[in-house]
């Protein structure tokens, strides 16, 4: 840095300060002084803001970090253009560091104020505009507050409604599960009232209760049959059953084909039973044992179905974890995806991990924050027919997630503005406009990772990369 001489009079060229008068140039004069800067950096984001600085004459590049690489963000050589510790105005109350990155291409000429100075001046020189900056500052500070408050209630209602609508089916159906259970066990009691009167001699008795611990372990190994192939077989056990004089034989069918039984088998039961007259009084005893292994299996099903939506919740919320930790991607992104099953619907879900990325430390719960804002997107933008694909891949040090839908795509005019803030393209009332612009805070600044988008018709993938090891 070279010092070199400050005129009142080519300050006043600057659009900056052209509407000061002399004794305020001349105090600006005073004050500061005029640095020739040589090609390299001036200041770098994050640091202690000490100087605001005011572009004289060359060319000078603002840029800032996204996942670890410096980006561009402006480039000029417009005398007047100012950077640096512009907020200063503001004291204590705001962050004092510089919000980005500068360096000069040519040899610059700057006018440099200490951040001291520039907030004392600028404080006693335009105190209704301090005021004026001071509420536009911090109203829109309390506003973006509350509205993400807002967002994450508004996610967490959708969520909760969801997830309560998911407990309710497997609930729902252990309780039916439990009456018809009821009401099959008191059906078996009548039976062994009967065997108890000595309906049954004692080999007959023998027989029939190996074949009904044959009948439960079938049911446990029963296989998963197409709609045909059951109905092909309910309609020979229904023609068996005919044959032989059992009443209600098509109502009796559908149990014994759904617990793996065939024609072969209820011979077998034949077999065991002495007197025909007995068969039938022999088959509705092992139907009860059949219904009552299915009823259970239906319960052990529902309440695991419960157990697996709880974990699931406890996963996405990570309320019983660390907020820093490392964590399966996996693991999250799937919990994601059953929180919002409810959303997803009928559409089909394409899952691609790679099964060698490693578990990396984040802020879970607010990452999850992330995949529900992308796929919530996605859903939305398929309007129910569709294909909703997340997959996870290793990119050098980084861990790539893509969320990809197959909806219209976004229009390249809006395509730069979707991460702002407020920025919507949903009807009013039914967007904030803060969901992307959340989940870019969270990746970008708060993992130091980097979110963007490609999208055409037909296609959109978002792409989040996170560093597989922790960055400073």
């Amino acid at each position: 840095m070279t010092p070199t001489t400050c005129s009142p009079d080519e300050l006043r060229t600057l659009f900056l300060f052209e509407k000061l008068d002399q004794s305020q140039l001349e105090t600006l004069c005073e004050n500061g002084h005029v640095e020739l800067l040589e090609p390299g950096p001036v200041y770098a984001e994050g640091d202690d803001a000490t100087c605001f600085y005011v572009l004289i004459s060359g060319e000078m590049v603002m840029s800032k970090l996204s996942g670890g690489e410096d980006i561009e963000i402006s480039r000029t050589s417009q005398p007047g253009v100012y950077s640096g510790a512009w907020q200063a105005y503001l004291g204590e109350r705001a962050a004092q560091t510089y919000p980005a990155s500068a360096r000069v291409l040519v040899p610059s000429r700057f006018f440099v104020l200490d951040a001291d100075v520039f907030g004392r001046l600028v404080r006693e020189w335009f105190p209704m505009a301090v005021h004026l900056l001071e509420g536009l500052f911090f109203g829109n500070q309390n506003s973006r507050q509350i509205m993400d408050q807002r967002e994450r209630l508004l996610a967490l209602g959708s969520l909760s409604a969801g997830l309560t609508h998911e407990l309710n089916n497997p609930a729902a159906a252990a309780v039916r599960a439990t009456a018809s259970l009821r009401d099959r066990v008191s059906h078996m009691r009548r039976k062994l009232g009967m065997i108890a009167s000595g309906t049954y001699d004692h080999e007959t008795m023998a027989s029939l209760i190996r074949l009904q611990d044959e009948a439960a372990e079938l049911v446990a190994k029963a296989p998963t049959l197409s709609p045909m192939e059951a109905a092909d077989r309910e309609d020979e056990l229904a023609d068996w059953f005919d044959a032989r004089g059992v009443a209600g034989g098509w109502d009796l069918a559908p149990t014994f084909v759904a617990a793996g039984m065939d024609v072969a088998w209820l011979d077998k039961v034949r077999a065991g039973v002495d007197d025909d007259g007995l068969l039938e009084s022999a088959i509705r005893w092992l139907n009860y044992t059949i219904e009552t292994e299915l009823l259970m299996n239906e319960i052990a099903d529902s309440t695991t179905r419960v157990s697996t939506l709880v974990d699931a919740a406890k996963q996405y919320s990570q309320m019983d974890r660390a907020p820093y930790q490392r964590a399966d991607l996996r693991e999250l992104l799937d919990s994601t995806l059953v929180m919002l099953g409810r959303k997803i619907g009928d559409l089909t879900v394409v899952k691609e991990y790679d099964p060698t990325l490693p578990a990396i430390p984040m802020y879970a719960a607010e990452l999850n924050q992330v995949w529900t804002n992308l796929i919530d997107n996605a859903v939305a933008a398929m309007d129910g027919a569709g294909t909703l694909t997340v997959r996870t891949r290793r990119e050098g040090d980084t861990a790539l997630v893509q969320i990809g839908d197959t909806g219209p795509g976004i229009a390249a005019d809006i395509r730069d503005r979707i991460f702002e803030p407020f920025f919507t393209t949903k009807p009013v009332g039914q967007g904030t406009g803060l969901g992307l612009d959340i989940s870019w805070r969270i990746v970008v600044k708060k993992h130091k990772g980097s979110l963007r988008v490609e999208s055409e018709p037909g296609a959109t993938t978002f792409e989040v990369r996170i560093p597989i090891e922790p960055r400073d």
